[in-house]
């Protein structure tokens, strides 16, 4: 595992650059799969994540190529190999192999997924979802094993009891082959659900309603390659928008849909922050005299649970108390305790955790839990001063696309070292 040492309390400037979205990436890649010639991917962004994806789709005999954050995936010589563990344990997103390899080719072995520990996340929708299409799904050892009838996948109408990005993807990609219609009702809205469809009608696919509560999918018989450019990550524009406002002089976002972001940046201008928005970039001067606030997580078009980690640290500079309370992620809570090594006045009541301002931070030895987590404390350690360790890194890897390097060249004092024991 590596660490990062960061030497706070400098203020930041400049201009920052958003990568593609990564919970875009991880579900086109495992899309690309269903096609009989060559996808490339555009603004691919260089996380763990990506690499462990492109690891699992060399194994099953796909050729790729990434330079420059384009990614070519060439799955004309695939096969279907047993997946029950290794890389397909490190990330959450690997469960989209299950929608793919069934729509390929009706039948799939596929380990249980991994990623951040925030709580249950079944995947029993997901399995509902095949199972309505006719597919029969059986644990075994640990392994998922997804068979197909003779008579091949058939479209159906599916409710999903509740609002999942990771089943609505899923029964998407298995869905677009199989015979008929399939309409998703209760379907989620996410921007990455949008570009998962795009991707897919680029390659012929016949999808209509994506952004919508119900989607109602067409099936065709094959699909073929094409070129796509990935969306750009509303997480991590959030993210820097956060640690703009809360230890930057100036900082200009680039490259960001603001669309996507609208609950965020709602509730960051009553918080008091200040933003010039134009067509793809925001710009955040120096904030000073913030608002205390309650943060409420919610399905898209709410505010994502991905970013009230983030957010965290900016209340610490708010006049007054704050509540955040994650109605996604339970367990995405521990952030908090780390915060307070750092001299955080923060506490967790039940649900909701209460976070008192002003505080003034310190560097302390930290630990990231999970991505998010993991970006909350970067954004600590920047606002502390002193020096701040943040081990475990390699969750904030998996998702932040050469952080190291953007947040240097705004200005920060940090670096990458190797954890010792």
């Amino acid at each position: 595992m590596k660490k990062f040492a960061i030497h706070g309390g400098r203020p930041l400037s400049g201009e920052v650059t958003i990568s593609g979205a990564k919970n875009s990436a991880v579900a086109l890649i495992p899309a690309a799969i269903l096609a009989d010639s060559p996808v490339i991917l555009e603004g691919v962004p260089d996380i763990q994540d990506v690499h462990s994806l492109i690891e699992i789709l060399e194994i099953m005999g796909v050729k790729t190529t990434f330079e420059n954050n384009q990614l070519e995936i060439d799955p004309t010589h695939i096969v279907s190999v047993p997946m029950p563990s290794g890389k397909i344990n490190s990330l959450r997103a690997s469960y989209y192999f299950m929608g793919a390899l069934l729509g390929k080719f009706g039948e799939g072995v596929v380990g249980l997924p991994g990623g951040c520990d925030l709580g249950p996340r079944p995947i029993n929708l997901h399995i509902k979802g095949f199972e309505t299409l006719g597919a029969q799904v059986t644990n075994e050892h640990g392994a998922m094993y997804l068979r197909t009838p003779e008579e091949g996948l058939q479209g159906d109408r599916i409710f999903l009891d509740m609002v999942s990005i990771g089943a609505t993807i899923n029964v998407m990609l298995a869905a677009v082959k199989a015979k008929g219609r399939t309409i998703i009702e209760n379907a989620a809205r996410e921007p990455e659900i949008i570009d998962v469809s795009t991707l897919l009608n680029n390659m012929g696919a016949k999808i209509r309603g994506a952004g919508t509560n119900e989607i109602r999918i067409e099936g065709v018989e094959s699909l073929h390659g094409c070129r796509h450019a990935i969306i750009p990550d509303r997480i991590e524009a959030g993210t820097y928008l956060a640690l703009a406002a809360a230890c930057g002089e100036g900082i200009k976002i680039k490259n960001v849909i603001y669309e996507h972001l609208d609950s965020y940046i709602s509730k960051l201008e009553e918080i008091g922050v200040e933003l010039d928005i134009t067509e793809d970039t925001i710009y955040v001067p120096k904030t000073e005299n913030l608002r205390p606030a309650t943060v409420k997580t919610y399905p898209y078009p709410g505010l994502a649970t991905d970013l009230q980690q983030p957010l965290t640290p900016l209340l610490l500079k708010a006049n007054g108390s704050s509540e955040v309370i994650d109605t996604i992620y339970s367990k995405r809570i521990n952030h908090i305790p780390e915060l307070v090594r750092m001299g955080a006045n923060a506490s967790i009541e039940g649900n909701t955790m209460i976070i008192n301002g002003p505080s003034q931070l310190h560097g302390a030895e930290v630990e990231a839990s999970d991505l998010r987590a993991g970006a909350c404390l970067v954004i600590a350690g920047l606002m502390a001063q002193g020096t701040t360790t943040i081990g475990k890194v390699d969750y904030i890897l998996r998702g932040y696309d050469h952080i190291i390097e953007k947040l240097t060249k705004l200005g920060a004092d940090i670096e990458m070292e190797e954890e010792t024991k």
